[in-house]
């Protein structure tokens, strides 16, 4: 009898867990060494927890910084390297390609048939090209629009498990209070609390089988809500795309961003108005070479802050959603946009960046006039506050959705940026939901 394949996975605490679950976990045939991590600023060092990595894993499995990954491979004789996070440009994908082929293991990336699953729920998913480029104000906008025709949406976010992975295995937000019962990072904020201001109960965690059978229990209708540009964890009946006008060309040069726009039902230009005089036609031209059935829309982000009164002629910090302006590679979002707008002076942070967002001006050397809003760790919160007080501004910009004060004390007061997806040509939110909703009509059960 053969032995079982030696495996490492390379993730990001997030699709790495999920292709373990699904494909890994009591498969007979693999061994699974090791996770590598990257991306997330202080998730290495942990262990993929006996309780969840099943009866083959009675210690666990190590996560390890994906820079070991070489080394262990080699003195592991690992036999395939399993690629489970996203947002890379293409570059990128060979450089990691070829790292893991020179431990002299295979390289490998599972596909949508091994790693969706089935709901018995219809399922709309909103997912992106790049992070970034609109995907929240895309997902709001559609469940405006099916609770607006009373049907019960349960969005399921993509996974962030950043914290204590037992507990994470499923959860559960329908109100604040459980935000800071799991103790979320701000990333995760960022992705929840909007739903939550909506009157919405949101799924996340680690075990996606078990959050679908949940979530199947309270909606009449799934939202996939994804996460970076990485594709669905479930079978969606419906598929919208979000391309960003300020990154031309990574809707085929990303993975698996172009994974994404190859599996669209329609695709968002989003961010027009801001875009370069030909980003848009080529954005159009790349979209109907690799996947001509789709329809493609144009949209505007229309930004909007609180209290406008405190911009004009002001010196402002800007802080932005993190993964957007960090591995994301945008330079900014809706908090610059907005500054500009409203007349405000941005002032430059990067002298006065503390701990970790010191480090992430190092890291990203394109994101130079906004504050990344990493947290991931009280420290890493701490040093975001201490940043944020020692800019000689009069005003913090919050172009990130979550609500700041929650989480820091600041010597300034904070003006809070909202936008909102506009489509200015091509189908609708609306016209999206009636082709959805005809499209599943046989699995709507009231």
């Amino acid at each position: 009898m053969a032995r079982p394949k030696k495996v490492i996975i390379m993730g990001a605490g997030g699709r790495d867990f999920h292709n373990f679950n699904v494909f890994y976990r009591d498969n007979p045939d693999y061994r699974v060494v090791a996770f590598t991590a990257t991306q997330i600023p202080g998730i290495e060092g942990r262990r993929y927890p006996p309780e969840l990595a099943g009866k083959l894993y009675p210690s666990g499995i190590p996560i390890i910084p994906e820079e070991d990954l070489v080394t262990v491979a080699s003195r592991e004789g690992v036999d395939e390297i399993v690629l489970a996070y996203s947002d890379l440009l293409y570059t990128d994908l060979g450089n990691k390609l070829s790292a893991a082929l020179s431990s002299g293991a295979t390289f490998k990336i599972l596909g949508p048939r091994d790693t969706m699953l089935e709901s018995a729920k219809p399922v709309i998913a909103v997912t992106a090209v790049r992070t970034g480029a609109g995907k929240s104000s895309v997902s709001r906008a559609v469940v405006k629009e099916l609770t607006g025709r009373g049907l019960k949406v349960v969005p399921v976010r993509h996974p962030m498990a950043y914290g204590d992975l037992v507990k994470m295995a499923v959860q559960r937000f329908e109100t604040y209070e459980d935000l800071d019962k799991y103790n979320v990072t701000i990333e995760e904020r960022e992705e929840y609390e909007h739903y939550l201001d909506m009157g919405l109960i949101v799924y996340a965690g680690i075990d996606y089988g078990e959050i679908l059978r949940q979530a199947e229990s309270e909606a009449d209708i799934i939202l996939w809500d994804g996460g970076n540009n990485d594709w669905p964890f479930y079978v969606p009946d419906y598929m919208i795309v979000v391309a960003d006008a300020m990154r031309p060309g990574h809707e085929v040069g990303s993975f698996p961003g172009e994974v994404n726009t190859r599996l669209a039902d329609v695709v968002i230009i989003n961010k027009i108005d801001q875009a370069e005089k030909d980003a848009v036609e080529t954005i159009k031209k790349n979209v109907k070479r690799v996947n001509p059935r789709a329809e493609i829309s144009l949209a505007v982000s229309e930004v909007v802050v609180d209290k406008p009164e405190l911009l004009e002629g002001k010196k402002v910090v800007v802080v932005e959603d993190s993964p957007t302006v960090t591995h994301g590679g945008a330079p900014y979002g809706a908090g610059y946009v907005a500054a500009q707008k409203y007349g405000a002076e941005i002032v430059d942070p990067r002298p006065y960046a503390k701990g970790i967002i010191a480090k992430m001006f190092q890291e990203y050397p394109h994101m130079k006039n906004v504050v990344p809003s990493t947290g991931y760790s009280p420290q890493q919160i701490k040093d975001l506050e201490e940043t944020l007080n020692a800019v000689p501004a009069d005003v913090i910009v919050a172009g990130t959705p979550i609500k700041l004060e929650r989480l820091v004390k600041v010597n300034k007061p904070i003006v809070q940026v909202k936008y909102d997806i506009k489509i200015i040509e091509g189908p609708t939110i609306a016209d999206m939901i009636n082709t959805f909703l005809d499209r599943v009509k046989n699995k709507l059960h009231f």
